[in-house]
């Protein structure tokens, strides 16, 4: 799973959460949202790659439904920073086209899995 392309765009994701994050912070001193922001939009990722290692088919189930609950965490927190505008709906739209892209991978990883 090491070149698979829910971990390569997990990890874009996350990179691009980041980015994007580190941008309000500095030009809006916005830091409470952006940290949670943060958290949850790697979260993703990090999960994914710990899966790779899951001992069991229910481990790795399960720690690919924790990555699917970051994701729609990091959802909440995307969708409050374009309402309070701290996030334009260019870069939101843009952010959340990755986003389902992401989540459209981890539920069909995760049916098939239980499968």
């Amino acid at each position: 799973m090491a070149d698979s392309p829910l971990l390569t765009k997990s990890k874009a994701f996350a990179l691009e959460i980041i980015r994007v994050c580190n941008e309000i912070k500095r030009i809006q001193k916005e830091s409470i949202l952006t940290n949670q922001l943060v958290r949850s939009g790697t979260s993703i990722g990090a999960n994914v790659a710990e899966a790779q290692q899951a001992q069991s088919r229910s481990d790795f189930i399960h720690k690919m439904n924790l990555a699917l609950k970051e994701a729609y965490e990091t959802n909440y927190w995307l969708q409050l920073l374009h309402a309070t505008q701290y996030l334009n709906t260019k870069e939101y739209e843009s952010i959340i086209a990755d986003y389902w892209e992401v989540v459209k991978l981890l539920v069909a990883i995760v049916k098939t899995a239980k499968e």
